[in-house]
């Protein structure tokens, strides 16, 4: 009996999946001297809101003064607190809160109307990042962005919008952020003091993709590196009352930022 050979066609899909498994990077483990989780307690988020107010008081004194104590967004439902903390002695090193659109708009539609392409999508919104000042800053807030992020993976989030004052868009454009608005991107915020901000937008599903294309110095930390210390607790649940559409095609068709 003649075993039939594959195709040169086949053969080549089979060079490119050996290929692309070869230089595919090993995923690794890292421990943290912090560890990350949900805010669950009074306590909890006393210390949350404590290293929130500290951080937004180095840079805005004056609108940090409404932040010493919790927003009401700290206690809806379709919003969590994460906060890290030291494994030392249990001190805050740093907050962010995210918002889904599972029940009710995102907090900056109350600002700026998002662009169609955006409208109907699951989308989280990531607020009021702040770490406390010392070396491990930088760390504690990239790994507060990474599980930002992984919140999103978790709870079928397809994208992540969030608003930044300048110089501080700067910093998420270098992650591949996207400005969302066309040029119409300084908007007032009456929640930040009316100070004007980018709005932005990263698509989850694609991130890995489009950090790889762009040989991402970030690459390894965000998609290649399990940090245990990390944890974005279980998915929120819907209560029904909005009609958010999942997609279930390629996300990378429905995104079209050049949209009015």
């Amino acid at each position: 009996m003649q075993v039939q050979r594959p195709s040169v066609f086949e053969e080549l899909k089979l060079v490119d999946a050996l290929v692309d498994q070869r230089t595919e990077p090993a995923m690794v483990e890292e421990r943290l001297p912090f560890t990350v989780r949900v805010v669950s307690s009074e306590e909890d988020l006393r210390k949350a809101v404590g290293v929130r107010h500290n951080a937004y008081a180095r840079h805005m004194p004056e609108f940090a003064e409404s932040l010493a104590v919790p927003e009401d967004d700290d206690l809806e439902s379709d919003n969590v607190v994460l906060i890290a903390e030291s494994k030392l002695d249990g001190t805050a090193l740093g907050s962010v809160r995210i918002q889904t659109n599972l029940d009710r708009l995102l907090s900056v539609e109350n600002s700026v109307d998002l662009p169609p392409w955006l409208q109907r999508r699951p989308l989280a919104e990531v607020r009021r990042l702040g770490v406390a000042q010392g070396t491990s800053g930088r760390l504690v807030k990239m790994i507060l962005v990474k599980a930002s992020f992984l919140f999103c993976e978790r709870n079928a989030v397809e994208w992540a919008v969030l608003a930044a004052r300048p110089p501080l868009n700067t910093g998420y454009e270098k992650l591949m952020f996207s400005d969302i608005l066309g040029g119409e991107t300084f908007v007032p915020l009456p929640r930040a003091n009316n100070v004007p901000h980018h709005v932005m937008a990263f698509e989850i599903a694609t991130g890995k993709a489009r950090w790889t294309a762009a040989n991402h110095p970030m690459l390894k930390f965000f998609s290649y590196t399990n940090h245990p210390d990390i944890d974005v607790g279980t998915p929120l649940v819907a209560s029904g009352t909005r009609d958010i559409t999942r997609r279930s095609t390629d996300p990378v068709a429905a995104y079209s930022p050049g949209a009015a």
